[in-house]
């Protein structure tokens, strides 16, 4: 007598079979979100102990950007050179590499004697290390789901928003006690002892790497969309949206601490500012892979720029304590959803196989954004003694980024039918 299938029971094959949307799928996003989350603390440390080491060091507000401008290489060379290992041997072993030479790195920049040393390490090891838990895992992540890949892309991408607002608050507090060398130590001892484990346990190859070992193979999904453009001239245009988006990005989120003690407010304020406006971005960036998934990753994009635009613009008139609290909150949600939305946009329109190259390469150029416009704000400032025109250089940079996702929505074809 035949048994009806229960619950569980499905689950478990679900889970065993791990394929696309399958429950091993959903466990895996679990895991990838928390290598987000611990390994996203290489992005964010910096900017947090960004006025320590300025005052340790003796340098100018642009000499003290140069390490997180460093971080910045070090991560988009990360992105576009694991990228392409991982599409060719899976995630798990660029991923622990990578996660060794983070903790390492902070171990080691705790012990700086300078700012030359420690700028070497934020780039060469920290920055790089911190990449294999951004663009390589949304690559990895888009290949399990195909109903809800804009949600789980968006989900894993939050990860770093995560971190943003949780490692600045952890950071503040070893700082207090311990200065930023022990806060360093913290953070290099937690991504040795958690990253590289979990990292074993997504060795298991995603579905589009065994179809050539399946008994009848498996052709790779063409594109869902698709466009009047090669596949480098696209991935050129989204290049230099992700420089534009990112310039913007960086003003607030680089130097809202700094900006903060400026205006008397202190470190830990300015902390709390960063923190909120990151969990703000998490909330954005899971709206818009939901958003996504029903209208496009480009308009999601688009609409995500549109709105960080008229939240820069906040920034300007109003530097109160209350006010940049409110302000922040508005620019994380604004623009949480933006980079997120270019791992979606390159798997609705390239081919599976190259998703780690093109992400990786689109991720790389949000990166060197964010380096730049770090970099940026800081010179600026020095030159004017104010951030406001700091602000106005990101809205600038920002349209551009807004004129270029327009013309890749008008080049845009109609969506292709599906077969009868």
């Amino acid at each position: 007598m035949r048994q009806t299938e229960g619950f569980g029971d499905a689950v478990r094959r679900s889970f065993a079979t791990g394929g696309v949307d399958s429950a091993y799928a959903w466990a895996r996003l679990v895991l990838s979100m928390l290598l987000a989350t611990i390994g996203g603390v290489g992005m964010w440390s910096v900017v947090v102990v960004l006025p320590a080491v300025q005052e340790e060091f003796g340098v100018d507000r642009a000499d003290a950007s140069l390490p997180y401008t460093a971080t910045m290489v070090g991560f988009a060379l990360g992105n576009l050179l694991i990228g392409r290992f991982v599409d060719r041997y899976g995630v798990t072993a660029p991923l622990a590499l990578a996660s060794a030479a983070l903790g390492t790195g902070f171990l080691l920049a705790a012990q700086s004697p300078d700012l030359i040393v420690f700028t070497a390490l934020q780039g060469a090891a920290i920055g790089f290390g911190a990449a294999a838990t951004f663009g390589p895992l949304l690559a990895d992540v888009s290949h399990w789901f195909e109903k809800r890949r804009g949600l789980a892309v968006a989900a894993t991408a939050s990860g770093n928003y995560f971190a943003g607002a949780l490692w600045p608050l952890v950071l503040q507090a070893v700082m207090q006690d311990h200065g930023w060398r022990g806060a360093y130590l913290f953070a290099g001892i937690v991504c040795l002892v958690v990253l590289i484990p979990v990292a074993f346990l997504l060795r298991r190859p995603p579905p589009h790497m065994r179809a050539a070992s399946d008994l009848v193979p498996r052709a790779e999904p063409m594109p869902a969309r698709r466009i009047d453009l090669s596949p480098n001239q696209l991935q050129g245009l989204l290049i230099v949206a992700g420089l534009g988006c990112c310039v913007a990005m960086a003003m607030p989120q680089v130097h809202i601490v700094a900006y903060c003690v400026d205006l008397g407010y202190g470190v830990a304020r300015g902390a709390e500012m960063l923190s909120l406006m990151l969990a703000a971005g998490i909330a954005s960036r899971l709206i818009s892979g939901v958003l996504a998934d029903k209208i496009g990753g480009v308009p999601t994009l688009l609409i995500g720029a549109v709105l960080q635009c008229l939240a820069l613009f906040l920034y300007i008139p109003y530097d109160g304590l209350a006010s940049l609290y409110l302000v922040s909150l508005i620019f994380g949600l604004s623009q949480g959803g933006i980079v997120s939305s270019y791992a979606i946009v390159v798997r609705e329109y390239l081919p599976a196989r190259e998703a780690g190259r093109r992400v990786g390469t689109v991720i790389t150029a949000t990166i060197v954004g964010m380096a730049l416009g770090g970099w940026m704000s800081g010179w600026i400032y020095d030159l004017t003694a104010s951030y406001q025109a700091a602000f106005l250089n990101g809205i600038a940079w920002n349209g551009l980024n807004i004129l270029v996702m327009v013309f890749i929505l008008w080049r845009t074809r109609p969506a292709r039918l599906a077969p009868a």
